[in-house]
């Protein structure tokens, strides 16, 4: 398979990706075509879609091996389960996939079409291998059941900041930003409330604590 594009996003870094797109929906990207791909005429009628499927390489996986066993993290990081009923990135082929917001197909002069994406779970630079309209009649599917995901969907941390903190960022980067921590960034091995950890965000290192299920942001550093 042929890398056809890259996704640009405020995420240099996979810690603090949304672990599914569409948790945060204000989350912005752009998809950048190879210029093999960079034709107008490969995305004519593309416009007419609201989601997209992508397709995608985990390509920052630490390690190749795959496992035929998984800890998901919403579950606690002490409970297995088998990797075809995860979307762990440690697979047999370390492919990914993703519903995104097409908010706009933009021609661009010397670049080509651009899509500009909402909704995004993914690192910046992250390499596509396929884009497919989203096809809500199909891919919508009634009565699904989304198996022992379905139990932790709604966990979620309390998070707090002083304006003063937050005055660091630009307006518009904000909200997204208290609800990528909201979904709680940590792997689920770590727990210790005296930790400060630290998250890349756009040009801004976000340093917060975790404790009783609160997250406390200390403090904004670009």
């Amino acid at each position: 398979m042929k890398k056809i594009a890259v996704i640009h996003t405020d995420f240099p870094e996979k810690f603090g990706v949304p672990r599914q797109s569409g948790l945060v929906p204000e989350l912005k990207g752009e998809i950048i075509f190879e210029k093999e791909y960079a034709v107008n005429e490969a995305v004519r009628g593309l416009e007419e879609y609201s989601h997209i499927w992508l397709l995608w390489e985990f390509d920052r996986n630490e390690s190749k091996e795959w496992s035929p066993t998984v800890r998901p993290p919403r579950l606690g990081g002490d409970k297995r389960m088998g990797v075809f009923a995860t979307r762990s990135p440690f697979r047999p082929n370390s492919i990914g996939m993703s519903v995104v917001k097409l908010d706009k197909v933009e021609i661009r002069s010397g670049v080509g079409p651009v899509l500009l994406v909402s909704g995004i779970d993914l690192v910046d630079k992250t390499p596509i291998i396929d884009i497919k309209p989203y096809l809500p009649h199909v891919d919508s599917v009634k009565d699904a059941v989304g198996g022992f995901a379905e139990r932790v969907k709604d966990y979620s941390l309390k998070v707090e900041a002083s304006e003063e903190v937050l005055k660091e960022l630009p307006k518009d980067m904000v909200e997204p930003l208290l609800k990528v921590l909201s979904n709680d960034p940590r792997p689920s091995y770590q727990n210790d409330p005296e930790r400060v950890y630290g998250m890349l965000y756009g040009a801004y290192n976000v340093k917060f604590t975790v404790s009783n299920g609160i997250l406390s942001i200390k403090n904004i550093e670009k």
